[in-house]
């Protein structure tokens, strides 16, 4: 099979004025490429496709050159980091060694870790070693990485988590609002001015959101603190996923002063993958760059793409069709120990074959044969010396994690260019009586001159507001092999 000259894909220029969705980049990934280029044969040359120009290397869409596509903006977890800076981290290397000219890269701190009872500690006093030593590590590995980072906030949500309440020592919300201001107050003394950094807003309901709001804002006021204040915002908890809340905080920011052109320019939405708040989310941005700060930057991640990889699915197709749902398609990969030897491309494989009725090809998947993926041939031992079920390695995972990013990237970009050409998601438009569209309403309610005008408007519409679907990031179901060889295969954290 002759090698296809396949041109880079620059996602980037392709951006335009929408909300930018960033991919959550799994440590898995960003670890073998890192292995791939600093130890020799770990993947080994007959293993790499024949198609791969630039190698393994070329997966490495952070960077401009010498990539299969290229994409500038990211989110990377110190949660799933080595935040020990004094060595080198074979997994961290393309995010601490990325040329920062190609790329813009938002840390979110690991707050989630303290939920989840991951990272222990007394996080409600301020000289507890092990929470004193966590939230050093993590400032420090901002400022080393970040251009933007999320503040150390410790999720509102915690309390009712077992093991999260009992590693963490908070028992209720007041206190993991007082663990948050004390990780804010740490951050904001010791901050060396390299990272910028977003004030998290958590809140479980209406209420105690307006509650972390009041507690919280002045920590980006620079009245208060003319050098040292936060640079922007992100929503965390029902701010994120709750459209009618997010807007009332957009309103109070504004007319509080903590939405100003070069100051508070980021906003940032956790855990956001439905294709409807990809548009919804532009709408806003557009209407706020429109009316107040003409720099005003939203961003959004999710770590679907991953995710659905190590569950044993890939993303096959997206459906974008006026008055209907939005979506992505996943399904589970093929996995058949009979294509081990296939060398058609992976695409005219799979539909031949029947595996699926439709494939969105990327620019990984173009150059792949079916056999990269399939590798095991019956017989083959896996890493751990043992014959198991599925035909994929870890290197198959890899792969199409890198195709999976890709489609969710341009679907996130094609549902913007049809939703500009008039279509329009079915819950961002009303027709039962008059007709009312998401847009319209979001550019009366930052049209206004007033709070009280801008929240009357909002409230005028709260009956809308129940029909669009929060959103915190879901992928489908579990295949039994390929996901449960990645479970037994590789550590996440």
């Amino acid at each position: 099979m002759e090698k296809k000259n396949i041109p880079t894909d620059n996602l980037t220029e392709k951006q335009k004025d929408y909300a930018t969705f960033l991919p959550a980049l799994s440590s898995f990934y960003a670890r073998d490429i890192g292995k791939a280029r600093h130890q020799e044969d770990y993947i080994k040359p007959e293993r790499v496709p024949q198609n791969f120009e630039h190698g393994v290397e070329g997966m490495n869409y952070l960077s401009s050159k010498d990539t299969y596509f290229y994409y500038k903006w990211h989110l990377y977890s110190a949660g799933h980091a080595d935040l020990n800076m004094d060595h080198f981290s074979v997994r961290d290397d393309i995010i601490r060694n990325r040329d920062r000219k190609d790329n813009w890269v938002l840390g979110d701190s690991g707050g989630f870790q303290i939920g989840k009872g991951v990272w222990e500690g007394d996080w409600k006093d301020v000289n507890c070693p092990k929470a004193k030593k966590k939230r050093e590590q993590v400032l420090a590995f901002m400022d080393g990485n970040m251009d933007y980072g999320m503040i150390l906030d410790i999720p509102a949500w915690v309390s009712r988590s077992p093991a999260g309440a009992a590693a963490s020592k908070i028992s209720s919300y007041q206190e993991a609002v007082d663990g948050t201001k004390i990780n804010n107050d740490y951050f904001m003394k010791n901050r060396n001015g390299n990272c910028k950094f977003l004030n998290v807003l958590q809140g479980e309901n209406f209420q105690q959101a307006d509650d972390w709001y009041t507690q919280m804002k002045h920590y980006c006021d620079p009245k208060q603190f003319p050098s040292t204040h936060f640079n922007g915002w992100a929503m965390g908890g029902q701010n994120m996923c709750d459209i009618h809340l997010a807007l009332k905080r957009l309103v109070a920011l504004r007319f509080d002063g903590l939405l100003e052109k070069g100051v508070h320019d980021v906003m940032h939405f956790l855990g956001t993958s439905k294709l409807e708040w990809a548009v919804l989310l532009t709408d806003v941005q557009r209407a706020i760059r429109k009316y107040h700060n003409p720099n005003f930057m939203i961003t959004f991640d999710c770590a679907s793409p991953f995710l659905a990889s190590a569950n044993g699915q890939i993303y096959t197709d997206i459906e974008i069709k006026d008055k209907k749902k939005w979506t992505y398609r996943m399904q589970p990969s093929v996995d058949d120990k009979a294509f081990s030897l296939e060398t058609k491309l992976f695409r005219d494989a799979v539909l031949e074959k029947g595996i699926f009725e439709r494939f969105m090809d990327s620019p990984i998947s173009k150059r792949l044969m079916l056999k990269d993926v399939t590798c095991y041939k019956p017989g083959d031992l896996n890493k751990m010396g043992n014959e198991g079920r599925t035909s994929w390695d870890s290197f198959s995972y890899t792969l199409q994690m890198a195709h999976n990013v890709w489609t969710h990237i341009s679907a996130v970009q094609e549902a913007n260019r049809q939703y500009d050409l008039g279509l329009n998601p079915k819950m961002l438009v009303e027709e039962k009586f008059d007709r009312v569209a998401f847009k319209d309403i979001v550019d009366a309610i930052f049209a206004t001159s007033s709070r009280d005008e801008a929240n009357m408007v909002i409230e005028e519409f709260s009956r809308f507001w129940m029909s669009i679907i929060g959103t915190r990031g879901a992928t489908g179901k579990k295949t039994v092999n390929a996901s449960t060889q990645f479970s037994n295969l590789f550590e996440e954290a």
